[in-house]
């Protein structure tokens, strides 16, 4: 796996009240990622960019909604995110405050 594809996998943090929570109670941080992204895509990318040790991946598949657009139908893009558990002692902070 090359450095390039491994900095392209993470495509944006989810920074919801679901995802504040699960990082205050489990450590861990939701992101949205490429849709052929895997596990090991995604430990690598985290631990280079946030230099922090991975505990775990978990990784679920977002059918996109179906929406109308007056008369027509259209449906949004399907997409991928990874529920990112770290190691005890490490943290991401996303706002930059301390």
């Amino acid at each position: 796996m090359n450095q390039e594809r491994i900095m392209k996998v993470l495509i944006a943090p989810i920074v919801s009240e679901k995802s504040t929570r699960l990082a205050d109670a489990h450590r861990q941080f939701v992101f949205k990622v490429v849709t052929d992204a895997s596990k090991p895509d995604v430990r690598k990318a985290v631990e280079l960019m946030f230099d922090v040790k991975v505990e775990a991946v978990q990784i679920a598949n977002v059918r996109g909604k179906s929406k109308r657009f007056g008369q027509s139908l259209g449906k949004r893009s399907d997409w991928k995110k990874a529920f990112v558990t770290l190691a005890e002692g490490h943290d991401i902070n996303f706002m930059g405050a301390e």
